[in-house]
Formats: structure tokens, sequence, C-alpha cells
């Protein structure tokens, strides 16, 4: 069996045990020299701990029954906030934080990810549009279907709202 399915399947089962129900696989890469970058997310967050935990179980099940006794590098982490997001589950988590999406064929967009579903993301903008001499300010909301979009990223802001 093809290593990322038979590290899918491990970890699925690992995510039904109590306290990981709610972890879910964003990726996983198999690269050359038998290295595999495993990235996870929970809806409560991925901490440390609970990383630690299922990179373990995995490492067990890789030692005992894929690459006993062969040398390779296993890397379990959350996808970090460089990375763009990959599946619904992502987007949905990350409803209410603002997003920088990237579009194949149009100018970048920046919002607040106010919705997500199979068909694509509303983004809330702030829009500045004029009428005559006058500047009017307006928040939209705007739906850019998954196939308009290259990717999305989450912004980090470190300046507290008011």
């Amino acid at each position: 069996m093809e290593i990322i399915a038979t590290a899918t399947k491990v970890l699925e089962e690992k995510f039904k045990e109590e306290g990981f129900e709610d972890c879910f696989i964003v990726e996983i890469e198999s690269l050359p020299g038998k290295k595999l970058n495993v990235f996870l997310d929970c809806d409560s967050g991925l901490s440390l701990r609970k990383c630690q935990v299922i990179s373990r179980h995995l490492e067990a099940y890789i030692d005992e029954f894929v690459w006993k006794d062969t040398k390779y590098t296993l890397e379990v982490s959350s996808p970090g906030i460089q990375r763009p997001l990959k599946i619904l589950r992502q987007y949905t988590k990350n409803i209410g934080r603002e997003v920088k999406v990237k579009m194949i064929e149009a100018p970048e967009e920046k919002g607040t990810l106010v919705a997500a579903d199979e068909e694509g993301i509303t983004l809330r903008q702030k829009i500045v549009r004029k009428e005559g001499k006058k500047k009017i300010r307006e928040r939209v909301e705007t739906k850019f279907p998954f196939t308009k979009i290259k990717n999305t990223v989450v912004q980090i802001s470190f300046n507290k709202k008011k």
C-alpha cells in the first residue's frame, strides 16, 4: 500500500479516538529519500501535545508495518500561517479572519472570510466608490468560486481592535 494511503488510514483511525475527533488531515507529502511530511489541523487548534501524540502513533505504525529497519524522516505539524488553505474544513475554521485571495485571472482580493461551502467563499470587503466628488465607503459581501481562486492565505494582524 502506498505510504500516503497508509498514513491517511492510520490517522483517520486515530481521529476516531476521544480527544482527537476534531482533527483532520490537510495534506500529506511523500518526498524522495523516504521523507513524509504530514500537515494536520484541528477545529479547536492543534496543540503541541496533540501533535506529538499523533506523530508518535504514526511513527510506531510506520516502524512496525511499513519501513521496518529503514531510515526515514517523518514530520508532523500544522500547515502554519504561511501555507495556503487547502480544504473546505480549513476555510470554515477560519471564518471571521482576514484573508488574501490570489485569483487565477483577476487582481488579488482581501477581506474578511464570512462563509465557505463546496462551491466557494464569501468575503466581506471595504470598498470606496465615487459619487460625483464624494467618496462613499461601504462594506460589500462578494462570493468567489473556488474555480477562480489560485490560493487563499490567512492574514495575521498584530493590531488590537478597539
